[in-house]
């Protein structure tokens, strides 16, 4: 990738102030700078570092003042951590452009690919699977027996993907995750438990991402579902016929219990667990290391484990707090009693 400071400016709706032939072809941090590469300023906090700063072109916002001269090229937008945003995307798409069929890929009977397809050495393609158009499967993915996964998607190596699955468009699915493992069901009894067959799938709608080892289990019968726009940090695990609903995020390690209904637009922070058969409501916000045992309310904010409304968890913890104290009082007076 190589651009000029003006081409860079044209792309971004912006201005140059300095060289507009300055060239970069890589992306640095501002404090690290570096001839040829491209940084950006946004936080005032790191203002310090434009004035002495090595990279070629600095993207800056165009109100931002400066109080000496630099010696980088500037690009002034309206908004500097968005055009930078762009810049990374389009960086992004031109890495990961890749395109053809490995010879070491295995493509099983009746499997199909569309057009601009990448399939990576030692990547397995299931029967009857089905491939959009723009996928890309990096090597030694598997992709089970009737699996479809949508245009534009990416599967990136040692992922796993069992049979009869879904993965919409535009998603992208990190190293290690597993899709369709089995759901944890057994029947006890007095010789032990009976593993009960889990003989539904899971369907990831459109624009979905699933970070690094991330096991989506699926259903006992019917769906395990994650809607359009769901985006998982790293090790997540989501049992058999839970729900998640569109545009929730969650962030590393947290667990979902089977068959829980989560609703749109939640937030979860890290390690959140969330036992079954729960309806969690649409906007809900769980902070860090909560434990979710009982439905929730629409835009309601919970923390502790087990976990109740935020702002009754706060004045609860000032009490927590002062417990030693409180506990001295009153042995205090039962003494005098």
């Amino acid at each position: 990738m190589q651009f000029t400071a003006d081409q860079i400016a044209e792309m971004l709706h912006g201005t140059v102030e300095g060289n507009g032939n300055a060239t970069v072809s890589r992306l640095s941090k501002i404090e690290e700078g570096g001839e040829g590469s491209l940084s950006f300023l946004a936080n005032p906090a790191y203002t310090q570092y434009v004035y002495g700063t090595t990279a070629s072109v600095v993207i800056i916002g165009k109100d931002h003042p400066l109080t000496a001269p630099v010696q980088t090229t500037l690009v002034r937008v309206a908004d500097a951590q968005g055009a930078f945003a762009k810049v990374l995307e389009l960086y992004d798409r031109i890495k990961r452009n890749k395109k053809g069929i490995s010879p070491q890929a295995v493509l099983s009977e009746g499997a199909v690919h569309g057009a601009d397809c990448y399939i990576g050495a030692l990547a397995f393609i299931g029967e009857n699977t089905k491939l959009g158009n723009n996928v890309k499967v990096y090597p030694q993915a598997y992709v089970g027996d009737y699996v479809t996964i949508g245009d534009n998607t990416t599967i990136y190596a040692g992922v796993k993907i069992y049979s009869d699955c879904v993965v919409g468009k535009d998603c992208i699915i990190h190293s290690g995750t597993v899709i369709g493992s089995d759901g944890f069901r057994f029947a006890t009894g007095p010789d032990g438990g009976a593993k009960i067959p889990q003989i539904g799938n899971v369907v990831i709608e459109d624009n979905v991402e699933i970070g690094a080892n991330c096991a989506i289990d699926r259903a006992t019968l019917g769906s395990t579902i994650l809607r359009k726009g769901v985006k998982f940090d790293n090790l997540i695990h989501i049992a058999h016929n839970v729900e998640v609903g569109e545009n929730t995020y969650y962030a590393a390690g947290g667990v979902v219990a089977g068959s829980t209904k989560i609703g749109k637009n939640c937030m979860f922070s890290g390690q959140v667990g969330i036992i079954g058969h729960l309806k969690i409501a649409d906007g809900t916000i769980i902070a860090a290391q909560s434990g979710i045992s009982k439905d929730t309310k629409a835009g309601e904010s919970y923390m502790g484990s087990p976990a109740w409304e935020a702002s009754k968890y706060r004045k609860s913890y000032i009490h927590f707090r002062n417990l030693e104290k409180i506990v001295g009082r009153i042995e205090k007076l039962e003494k005098k009693g």
